[in-house]
């Protein structure tokens, strides 16, 4: 295998561990012919299951579950072969055994339960304990009442296609550090899980570690194993990580605010990853590998563009009309602006004044490549990260028509991260691009993307226009409080089939760069700005 858990390939077929198989087909037939069940001859039931079926038909597949008949057990589901499967490889290829459940209180349909069981490998032992909880439906076709099967019935951190595995690891333990060599677990910082998941498949072995015997949940892509209960210690081998444990205890605080939010901080002067954190249902690493429009905290790149092919400059006119037309389309500014004729380039970018950028963009030189090649060109966009984990490193992708106005705001075609922004952050106000990184690249000898930057006037100009933004324009409330050489840029960015635009915000204080997202989150300074400026905070 790949990567994952060790395991001898098992058949789906399932073979009855207790009782035989006549246990199995008598509770099967019996199933079908009990009252509340809707078995052959009675009249077809319609409507919500009944507080009597919900409990008979929860009470009957725990009792399968339980006897760890998978065949029995799926019979009482609206999907059969899903849920056949997912307990079959529950006992065969998870080794859990002797289970008991617990039901709780139901709440309408739904039944919470306690499961205690015992997972076994190779001699070793441990005791498992989790809780989790089902629905009952009525049946479509049957009219029967029945468990809607989900995988988070078995286990409540499964997903689609997920399988619970136990054996021995591939990929040794790792003990990730941070820069001031403390340890960095998934129990002090939750939202690190993923990333050090990531960082075991990926340096398990060249931290010099041994494999130990675990139980892990293993997904259908390339995902890295989550492992969920460790039987045998294997040797964790020693990471170092760029991770600064003040700032990833404030990330951690700060996406736990706002849900759907993800925050990373970067070091401008080395590219250093200093903190990485989301607060997701899910558990994609949206901070470095999200593809999201980034909205107005674009502008930082436009706004380098323009001064670098001489359009324009930080006193230069950049004026901010109420609405703007370009080849066909109308855009306009947020409500409530105030349109501003005589604008400068510095006012239009601290106010995130939209027409002022787009009417600008068809000065001469600018074509229709001139945004993608100085994103890639002087801030490294799309070259290639190698963080030492996988990451998305944006993409700004040269078009014409109405979409060469809209990536000029951060909408249109552009996807970016958190992740992309600090580091555009970190290029802007050093004139420097370091492609961030999370692990050394001394420890695998891999090359990191490599970008000219910025010349010196134009960083100085980012700078100071960044600077204003913080202390005069709209990410004044967001930075209230913060000391030292500080600067931001705000963004709020509109997607299809959302009521609530998606909450943009970057910006840096001394050597500490950082950019949030929050999915629905408003205003760049509403909900991202916050959680910014909480990671800053922690910036030396």
């Amino acid at each position: 295998m790949a990567k994952g858990v060790k395991v001898a390939v098992v058949s789906t077929v399932f073979a009855v561990m207790v009782g035989g198989a006549g246990y199995g087909a008598y509770n099967f037939v019996s199933a079908m012919r009990d009252d509340g069940s809707g078995g052959v001859g009675d009249a077809k039931r319609s409507g919500p299951p009944t507080a009597d079926e919900i409990a008979k038909t929860s009470k009957d597949f725990f009792a399968a579950w339980e006897k760890g008949d998978a065949a029995n057990a799926s019979a009482f589901t609206n999907n059969n072969t899903a849920a056949e499967a997912l307990l079959t490889a529950y006992g065969a290829d998870a080794h859990i055994g002797h289970v008991r459940i617990t039901p709780g209180k139901a709440t309408g349909a739904t039944v919470p339960y306690s499961v205690k069981a015992t997972v076994s490998y190779d001699g070793k032992s441990k005791p498992l304990a989790y809780q989790s909880k089902l629905t009952v439906v009525r049946g479509v076709t049957t009219g029967r009442a029945l468990v809607d099967w989900q995988p988070s019935v078995v286990y409540p951190k499964l997903q689609k296609d997920d399988r619970l595995v136990t054996g021995e690891s591939e990929n040794p333990a790792i003990e990730a550090v941070a820069r001031d060599g403390s340890v960095l677990t998934k129990e002090k910082y939750p939202s690190l899980g993923p990333v050090l998941d990531a960082l075991r498949e990926k340096y398990g072995t060249e931290a010099g570690g041994t494999p130990g015997i675990e139980l892990v949940i293993k997904h259908p892509d390339e995902s890295p194993d989550t492992s969920l209960l460790t039987l045998a210690e294997g040797k964790a081998g020693k990471l170092e990580t760029t991770i600064s444990a003040s700032a990833q205890s404030a990330a951690e605080k700060a996406v736990k605010l706002y849900g759907q939010s993800s925050v990373v901080a970067v070091k401008p002067s080395t590219g250093e990853v200093l903190a990485v954190a989301n607060n997701r249902t899910d558990a994609f690493n949206a901070a470095f590998e999200g593809t999201k429009a980034p909205g107005s905290t674009m502008k930082i790149i436009t706004a380098a563009m323009l001064i670098d092919n001489g359009v324009t400059s930080m006193n230069g006119p950049a004026p901010c009309p109420p609405d703007a037309v370009w080849q066909g389309q109308t855009f306009k500014n947020l409500t409530g602006m105030q349109p501003n004729e005589g604008a400068s380039l510095a006012n239009s970018f601290m106010r995130s004044c939209n027409t002022a950028f787009i009417k600008l963009i068809d000065e001469k030189p600018l074509t229709d490549e001139s945004l993608t090649q100085e994103a890639q060109n002087r801030f490294g966009i799309g070259e290639d990260w190698k963080t030492g984990v996988v990451s998305f490193d944006g993409k700004v992708p040269a078009v014409s028509g109405p979409d060469r106005a809209a990536n000029a705001i951060g909408q249109g075609q552009v996807q970016m991260n958190p992740l992309n922004m600090a580091s555009v952050t970190a290029t802007a106000i050093t004139g420097a691009f370091r492609q961030p990184y999370l692990v050394s690249p001394k420890l695998d000898d891999r090359e990191l993307a490599t970008a000219k930057g910025l010349p010196y006037n134009t960083a100085s100009q980012l700078k100071q226009m960044m600077r204003l933004t913080a202390t005069q324009g709209t990410a004044t409330k967001a930075m209230a409080g913060l000391g030292g050489d500080i600067g931001a840029k705000t963004g709020s960015a509109e997607v299809d089939g959302q009521q609530v635009s998606n909450s943009w915000f970057t910006g840096f204080r001394n050597d500490m760069a950082a950019a949030a997202m929050t999915e629905e989150g408003g205003h760049g300074g509403d909900a991202a700005g916050p959680i910014v400026a909480a990671v800053l905070r922690a910036a030396g």
